[in-house]
C-alpha cells in the first residue's frame, strides 16, 4: 500500500520503518491519521513487525503538531471511527500505546503538542541530543492537551515536572527530556541514526511473542486507563471555541503558525508572546 503521509518500508519483516514526510512541516491532519489507522489495523491482525520505528524525513520537524484550521477538524470528524470509538486521534494514540509490536520513535527535529501524544504513547523514546524539541504548548493558546498527555507525563516524568511541561508551555531540548525522563534516552546527532537502527535490529531479533508478552505485562501496570482519554479531548475542543483562543490562534496564524517559519521553529518561545499579547 502506498502512503501519502509517511513512508513505509517493510523490507525486513521483523522491522517496519515508517517515515514521516508530510512537507512542510509534518503537520498531523486528517489523511495522516487515517492512514496511521489503517498501518495500525495491519499491525493489530498480527500481520506486522515485532518492531515498529518512526522517524521522519525531515531533520527539522519529528510531527510539529496538530492541524488545527477548521477545515481539518472538519476531515478528522468524517473519518470512520476507530476501534476504541473515541475522537479519530485519540484512538490513535490510544491504540498506539497497546500494539502488539514494539514501537520505537526516533525523535530529530520537533514534536509538540498532538506530536509530543504520539511520542508519549510509544514505547520507548530516543532524541537526538541537539536537534530534538518536544513540548505541551497547548497552555499557550488557552487550552489544555487533548490526546493524553495529563495522563502519560505524571506515570513518566512525575506529577511536579509534569506541572512544569504542560503549565510553562517551552520547548525541552534532549538532554533535558532525557534528564526528566520525557524520552528514554538523548543521542548525539552524530550518532542518532546508527544508534536507533543497531538497538531497532537488535529487538526485531528477539522472538516476537516474547516482546509482545512482555510488553502486554508492562502495559498492565503502567498505561493510563482508557477512560481518561475523552474528557480530556472533550476540553481541548471546548478551549477551541473560546474567543480568548481564536484571537491567540489568529496572531498566531498571522505570524506564520503551520508554515516553515521562526513561528514554527521557536513556538515553545512565541506561544508565551501570543498569550501575553492577547
Amino acid at each position: 500500500m502506498t502512503y501519502r503521509r509517511f513512508t513505509l518500508d517493510n523490507s525486513t519483516p521483523p522491522l517496519w520503518r515508517v517515515t514521516f514526510d508530510h512537507p512542510p512541516i509534518n503537520l498531523i491532519d486528517s489523511v495522516m491519521i487515517g492512514e496511521l489507522g489503517q498501518l495500525f489495523a495491519a499491525v493489530e491482525r498480527n500481520e506486522g513487525p515485532a518492531v515498529l520505528l518512526f522517524d521522519s524525513a525531515d531533520p527539522d520537524y519529528f510531527l510539529a503538531h496538530y492541524d488545527v484550521t477548521p477545515a481539518n477538524r472538519l476531515l478528522v470528524d468524517s473519518l470512520p471511527p476507530g476501534p476504541t470509538r473515541f475522537h479519530p486521534w485519540t484512538d490513535i494514540v490510544v491504540r498506539l500505546a497497546k500494539l502488539p509490536a514494539v514501537t520505537i520513535a526516533a525523535i530529530r527535529g520537533r514534536a509538540r503538542g498532538a506530536g509530543s501524544e504520539f511520542v508519549l504513547a510509544s514505547d520507548i523514546r530516543f532524541a537526538s541530543r541537539e536537534r530534538a524539541a518536544l513540548g505541551q504548548i497547548e497552555v499557550g493558546f488557552g487550552a489544555v492537551p487533548g490526546a493524553g498527555p495529563a495522563s502519560w507525563l505524571p506515570r513518566l516524568v512525575g506529577r511536579g515536572r509534569a506541572f512544569e511541561i504542560l503549565l510553562g508551555g517551552e520547548d525541552f531540548d534532549g538532554e533535558l527530556a532525557e534528564r526528566y525522563g520525557y524520552v528514554n534516552r538523548a543521542i548525539p546527532d552524530a550518532e542518532f541514526e546508527d544508534f536507533v537502527d543497531r538497538f531497532a535490529r537488535r529487538v526485531s531479533t528477539f522472538d516476537r511473542q516474547a516482546l509482545a508478552d512482555i510488553k502486554h505485562f508492562v502495559n498492565e501496570i503502567s498505561l493510563p486507563a482508557d477512560e481518561e482519554f475523552p474528557p480530556q479531548m472533550d476540553a481541548f475542543w471546548e478551549a477551541v471555541a473560546r474567543p480568548a483562543l481564536q484571537a491567540r490562534a489568529s496572531k498566531a496564524f498571522d505570524a506564520g503558525l503551520q508554515q516553515r517559519s521562526d513561528v514554527e521553529l521557536r513556538l515553545g518561545k512565541y506561544v508565551g508572546q501570543f498569550a501575553k499579547d492577547a
